[in-house]
């Protein structure tokens, strides 16, 4: 295995971050700065359109879509794009300036994959352009939604629409400004299979139907521009076009956003493991305590030591990972999927949260990223699934696989 990035991933890195030092860290007070004024509730940071004509310029755009795309993508392959998330995901915002955000980026995923042509023109062109962004609309208030099969909103058909009816939670990006479209699973057959039931639906944003009931707060945030809010969908009617691949597919479709969407998250939740680890280290040497600094404290060394073995290991299976989906596909990765679901964001939270620890009061409060990435770390961990499900399939697959070896 050859652990040296390609010269073309080289380059790109080198121009990510560049593009970082110049452009987003010099803004990173700024952009929180402004969401975090009630002032600017659902309001999108004016900057961020500026960045997205820079970085667009630059040729750092859609780095996330993978190369069997064809037309639609920079041609790179999972693996080319995991140190590329990284370095974005340090900054955790900055991924929009890429147009590499979620839930944009799954949704790009669906389209290009299983969107017809008239869906692709009118709603994939202006994703990948940057010009408006979207929701995926899955989970429910009324049932354990890390089962899918329980989902309940009905999708109906009724001549030549369908009609929409029930209730969602925990709704990314519905609140922005600038989304415009969702897509939206529900069930079209009731009576079909456990995992035919269900069909994902392209929904406009302004469809007559679709109400907030309420906005969400993640640990005391309303997480603006985007947020997550409440939905409900009472008699919503779209065209029948609007069905994505056709009906009982959809979880055919989830499993193909949901791969990479989850190995996203992991690669973004090491590049912030990696700069808690850095603001840990230079905390470290620059505070005195108790007559030494406390990089000579033997328990300080430790956490250092213990966070970079722990982050390399992260990026080293998050790696294998991304280099087994581009060999063999999603479905025959997803081993090394759930592992990686589990390990990274599990593993950045704990790196956080040691690195607060040596920041002290200075860490719990927001002069440092530190404290944001413990608290989005501890809700990755619920994204994409939460890390039970993932262990529980994970397990069994290994069961079976492991009875079934004769290997002694």
């Amino acid at each position: 295995m050859n652990f040296e990035y390609s010269a073309k991933v080289v380059d790109l890195l080198n121009r990510v971050e560049a593009f970082m030092e110049e452009h987003v860290y010099p803004q990173e007070q700024a952009y929180y700065d402004f969401v975090n004024d009630q002032n600017n509730l659902w309001q999108e940071w004016p900057v961020m359109e500026e960045l997205k004509v820079k970085a667009r310029a630059q040729g750092l755009w859609n780095l996330f879509l993978p190369h069997e795309y064809g037309a639609f993508s920079p041609g790179l392959s999972n693996l080319e794009y995991a140190p590329l998330a990284e370095a974005m995901g340090r900054v955790p915002w900055s991924s929009q300036v890429f147009n590499c955000s979620a839930p944009d980026t799954g949704n790009m995923e669906v389209l290009a994959k299983f969107g017809s042509p008239a869906q692709q023109e009118q709603w994939l062109k202006p994703l990948l352009n940057g010009e408006i962004r979207s929701a995926y609309v899955m989970t429910e208030p009324q049932v354990a939604s890390s089962d899918a099969t329980n989902l309940e909103l009905s999708i109906i058909p009724d001549g030549d629409e369908y009609v929409i009816n029930g209730r969602k939670w925990w709704i990314s990006n519905a609140m922005h400004p600038r989304c415009e479209i969702m897509i939206v699973m529900g069930k079209t057959d009731f009576n079909a299979p456990r995992h035919a039931q269900h069909s994902q639906i392209l929904v406009p944003r302004n469809t007559p139907g679709v109400r907030v009931v309420r906005h969400m707060t993640v640990f005391g945030s309303t997480n603006s521009p985007g947020g997550e809010v409440e939905l409900v969908f009472e008699n919503a009617r779209v065209p029948k076009e609007n069905l994505i691949l056709g009906e009982g597919r959809g979880f055919e479709i989830a499993q193909g956003r949901l791969g990479p969407g989850r190995i996203h998250h992991c690669m973004r939740s090491i590049g912030q493991a990696q700069r808690a680890l850095e603001h840990m280290a230079r905390r470290a040497d620059s505070r005195v305590a108790f007559g030494r600094k406390l990089a000579e404290q033997s328990s300080i060394r430790q956490d250092v030591a213990k966070s970079f073995c722990e982050v390399e290991m992260a990026r080293l299976l998050t790696l294998k990972a991304a280099d087994a989906m581009d060999r063999y596909g999603n479905k025959q990765a997803k081993d090394l999927i759930a592992a990686i679901k589990v390990v990274a964001p599990t593993m950045a939270q704990t790196v956080s949260d040691r690195a607060i620890q040596v920041h002290g009061g200075m860490g719990v409060c927001d002069d440092t990223p530190v404290a944001y990435f413990f608290t989005l770390n501890r809700y990755v961990r619920i994204t994409d699934g939460p890390e039970e499900v993932h262990m529980s399939q994970l397990g069994k697959q290994k069961i079976a696989e492991y009875v079934a070896s004769n290997r002694r």
